[in-house]
């Protein structure tokens, strides 16, 4: 009897045979977070990607699913992440490529094994370009230029596939509050002198619902959702937008542009200049014709969210995941932390903050 390991093997190298690239060399890549993985095949001059995303997380969100439904089906249904699905990634990726984007041709997929073939778009990650001594301000108003592109297009309700439609959810009250709620649920866990006694939990819940509700009156748009340098391939050899290549973007929902806009400048895996910061956020109000005076309040209120969601996903890597290296981000995140708490808009949480954990205001 094939065990799993096997099993999957074998799975693998049919997709590919009937493809027409089971001769193919394989070579893995890097894994991160997910459950994904990738492998580049080389036959001859060509490459291709193959994204191996096996069924193994706990279903999306039914379209219409109660709170209470969604709680029952788990963290993908209350988040309403893809779970991984490969019909959501080429449902976005055939979308994108609608807007004139870089998003990677889906050649061939298996719903149902949970794989894809997919066009390769290189090796240059724009963090790791711009540490080769790229200029970084032009890469991030690229960056701003595209994300504007996606935000500006009128938000579909829902986006075909080979096979069916997947519908493009709204990131609601309940995916917002739980997300935000990893902060005081896994942070206490990981810093001890971060104290949570049940006055300071009743406390957070009514900061919590006034953070949730100044967001849910922000403007909305079709959001990529996972924006950081990680996930944008430099493509210099293509024109205007198509030179940001764009990755991990099934988890797309009806969100906010600056959501978007905070992955990408409050990122928790390297510092971003202020000229690149600045250049990015001209390009994109540029591109979306909105204004500085609301762009930095939703900016500052969805980052101090986003921020928080971050810490606590970190924090519970580490503990309950035994990932210690999330570990090395924490020091940053403060930092991210005390500026995005620091517009009057984020006033009532940075109360919070101070009177709870004052030391995650100081950057370590």
């Amino acid at each position: 009897m094939a065990t799993g390991g096997n099993l999957r093997s074998s799975e693998i190298q049919e997709f590919l045979n009937h493809a027409g690239w089971g001769e193919a060399a394989r070579t893995p890549l890097n894994q991160d977070a997910s459950t994904r993985r990738y492998e580049r095949l080389r036959r001859k001059t060509e490459t291709l990607m193959l994204m191996d995303a096996p069924p193994l997380e706990s279903q999306p969100c039914p379209p219409g699913a109660t709170d209470e439904q969604r709680v029952a089906l788990g963290w993908n249904a209350i988040s309403r992440l893809a779970a991984s699905r490969v019909e959501a990634f080429a449902a976005l990726s055939a979308y994108l490529r609608t807007l004139d984007l870089s998003a990677p041709e889906v050649i061939d997929h298996d719903l149902t094994r949970g794989l894809a073939l997919l066009e390769d778009l290189g090796d240059e990650v724009l963090a790791e370009t711009i540490l080769r001594g790229a200029d970084e301000t032009m890469l991030y108003a690229a960056v701003g230029d595209v994300l504007a592109a996606v935000h500006r297009a009128p938000a579909p309700a829902s986006l075909p596939y080979r096979g069916g439609e997947w519908p493009i959810l709204t990131y609601d009250h309940l995916a917002l509050s739980a997300n935000v709620d990893l902060f005081v649920e896994w942070m206490p866990q990981r810093d001890l002198n971060m104290r949570m006694t049940e006055q300071s939990r009743l406390r957070w819940e009514r900061v919590r619902e006034n953070l949730v509700a100044k967001a849910e009156d922000f403007p909305r748009a079709l959001i990529l959702r996972d924006t950081h340098a990680e996930n944008f391939i430099w493509l210099p050899q293509r024109d205007g937008l198509q030179r940001v290549g764009l990755l991990d973007f099934q988890d797309a929902v009806l969100g906010w542009g600056e959501w978007d806009m905070s992955m990408l400048l409050h990122d928790a895996r390297r510092d971003v200049s202020p000229e690149a910061r600045e250049a990015a956020i001209r390009a994109y109000l540029n591109g979306t014709g909105g204004t500085r005076a609301e762009f930095d309040e939703r900016f500052s209120v969805l980052g101090a969210m986003n921020t928080m969601r971050i810490m606590g996903i970190f924090a519970r890597l580490v503990t309950r995941d035994k990932k210690p290296r999330y570990d090395q981000f924490q020091p940053r995140l403060r930092g991210l932390l005390n500026e995005t708490l620091s517009h009057p808009a984020a006033a009532e949480a940075r109360s919070f903050v101070e009177a709870v954990a004052p030391h995650l205001l100081v950057a370590a």
